[in-house]
């Protein structure tokens, strides 16, 4: 059996239902289960367990944390903040922390839950075909026709017990998968998520009553149960709903687990595809991907220094989680299960490219994100695209175009495939290698420079413009906004005073890459 880590306990439960305090021997240290602590019973030496501080305050728990560092314990969740973590630190074990009004034996469950869930290949099937048959259990129990929901009102599974009355907003919000937006919805579901158990609602226009739960777990709303009450339900009703919504917390918390974790191996994977250290057959297999093209999106920071009502610097990092799920949520849309994953301040996304042609579809989802993200986090975004490559063998050099694009990127055009900026990254990297070697920076490109800077001359600026209009000195008067004859003097001069042979071809190609890379 895979052992979990601190750090993929973390990533799968996450804030605010645990928060870390310190961990001294690290994030890699294992966890293999969730331990209640009996204060009548002596401490059994569990290595790698995670011991909740039932019963004990905070500030009381530090001979606690000894007690789990002798036991080989990784670490000690107390409820509250102010735990003893000078005592964890110097006994090595981790020391986490809960919400102070938190129940125990749901703490326990969110975390039991989560070091058992295993990665969810294909969503979570498993669960799914589970919360159907709770449905028809709690059905059955209760009397009524049951929907499972998710916070977002999104119908999980339904019951399909014969008999059962139903109406028209529970048909239309099973053939959805969503329910129906009622006007008197919102404030039912107010009335049943602030409800610390199950409450009976008024029928709504042309539908009937309703009994309904919140399903929570560790202080977290996970979801609701739903039950058309047409006046014939069980005596105990209530109390079988309640049963079913522990039920339904458990079934929630592994199905939340297994996708957080399928995704946290997934970016793992991905990080190393993007440099080039995985096993390109292994990600393939893993990923369900061959021919792909890297999508790169970044906060535009030169944008958001001057926008008034851009974020501060602290609030980068959350914004950039922020474009991080936008990102996700939007990939996964058109993609269903997706890889994306964030990198030193940059989301990568892999976008599948088998019978992609020219990149159009990519490029358009490419401008969505970052309009949408820029409604959302009033932030400017730019996206880069590399070039689609035929395996994931070959990511890690899509992403060094995506990389490049990024680069060239400004507020006229935010996003970009690579081929749409070729010439821009030619002259970019060709400017690095020009700037890295000194003979090809050298030149007479750097008294003319030099020449303009003392003397207030615009003689560089006129090379320019007159290599760049084919040697034609109209032409460069043009591009300038001035008189040809003033177009003449300034290059008679740069022959007289600064001795550039402009009649020698070679002399004016190397003049024109140099002004143009090296003086820009």
């Amino acid at each position: 059996m895979d052992v979990r880590t601190l750090g993929d306990l973390l990533d799968v439960v996450g804030e605010p239902s645990l928060r870390l305090r310190t961990a001294p021997t690290g994030l890699t240290a294992p966890v293999t289960e969730a331990l209640l602590h009996d204060a009548h019973a002596p401490l059994p030496r569990t290595p790698g367990a995670l011991l909740l501080a039932v019963g004990v305050p905070p500030r009381a728990a530090g001979p606690l944390v000894r007690a789990a560092a002798e036991a080989g314990m990784t670490g000690v969740v107390v409820r509250g903040e102010d735990g003893p973590v000078t005592e964890a630190e110097a006994a090595g074990v981790a020391l986490l922390c809960v919400e102070k009004d938190a129940a125990w034996h749901q703490v326990h469950l969110l975390l039991a839950s989560a070091l058992a869930a295993r990665p969810a290949a294909g969503g979570g099937g498993d669960t799914r075909g589970e919360l159907f048959a709770l449905a028809d259990a709690v059905a059955a129990a209760v009397g009524g026709a049951t929907s499972i929901e998710d916070p977002g009102q999104r119908i999980l599974a339904y019951s399909t017990v014969p008999g059962q009355a139903t109406d028209e907003d529970r048909r239309q919000g099973i053939l959805g998968l969503k329910v129906p937006e009622i006007p008197d919805n919102a404030e039912q579901y107010r009335t049943v998520l602030s409800a610390p158990g199950p409450v009976r609602l008024p029928a709504l226009p042309g539908a009937l009553p309703r009994l309904a739960v919140a399903v929570r777990a560790g202080g977290e709303t996970l979801g609701s149960l739903w039950v058309v009450d047409d006046g014939r339900l069980a005596p105990d009703a209530e109390k079988a709903l309640a049963r079913g919504a522990s039920t339904a917390a458990l079934l929630l918390l592994r199905a939340r687990a297994a996708r957080e974790l399928a995704r946290h191996q997934d970016g793992a994977l991905l990080r190393r595809v993007l440099d080039g250290t995985a096993d390109p057959a292994a990600a393939a297999h893993r990923l369900g991907l061959q021919a792909v093209r890297v999508a790169a999106f970044v906060l535009d920071s030169d944008s958001t220094m001057s926008a008034p009502s851009a974020p501060s610097a602290p609030d980068d990092e959350q914004t950039t989680l922020r474009l991080l799920d936008l990102v996700r949520l939007q990939c996964e849309a058109r993609y269903g299960r997706h890889a994306c994953v964030l990198v030193d301040g940059v989301v990568y996304a892999l976008l599948p490219a088998s019978g992609e042609r020219g990149g159009e579809r990519h490029l358009r989802l490419a401008e969505d994100i970052v309009r949408r993200a820029g409604r959302a986090l009033r932030v400017p975004v730019r996206a880069g695209l590399g070039e689609v490559v035929p395996s994931l063998a070959e990511a890690a050099a899509s992403r060094q175009d995506a990389d490049l694009v990024l680069r060239v990127l400004g507020p006229e055009q935010p996003a970009a495939s690579v081929r749409q900026v070729r010439a821009r990254i030619t002259l970019l990297r060709l400017a690095e290698v020009m700037r890295s070697r000194r003979e090809l920076a050298a030149g007479a490109w750097e008294e003319v420079v030099a020449y303009d800077v003392g003397h207030g001359t615009e003689y560089a600026a006129t090379l320019l413009a007159w290599l760049e209009a084919g040697c034609d000195v109209g032409g460069a008067a043009q591009r300038l906004a001035v008189h040809p004859n003033t177009c003449r003097y300034r290059l008679r001069q740069v022959r007289r005073q600064l001795g550039v042979d402009l009649d020698d071809a070679d002399e004016r190609l190397a003049l024109w890459v140099q002004l143009r890379v090296l003086n820009s």
